[in-house]
């Protein structure tokens, strides 16, 4: 499943929270940022949130 969401926070340990288009925050993990090849992100940027089938945020990617 494949998302647009707007960067709300970067942590320290790599990992991200992001606010979806429908509203609802989604914890990234570090190794879902590292994946995607960033290596920083910035509050209110856009992004990409690519889903495995379980729903854990596989990628998080520059946006389409």
């Amino acid at each position: 499943m494949v998302e647009q969401a707007t960067v709300s926070a970067h942590h320290a340990d790599g990992s991200a929270t992001v606010l979806r288009d429908d509203g609802v925050l989604v914890d990234v993990p570090a190794a879902a940022v590292a994946e995607g090849g960033w290596r920083v992100l910035r509050p209110g940027q856009r992004v990409t949130v690519e889903r495995a089938n379980d729903g854990r945020v596989r990628v998080l990617r520059k946006p389409v």
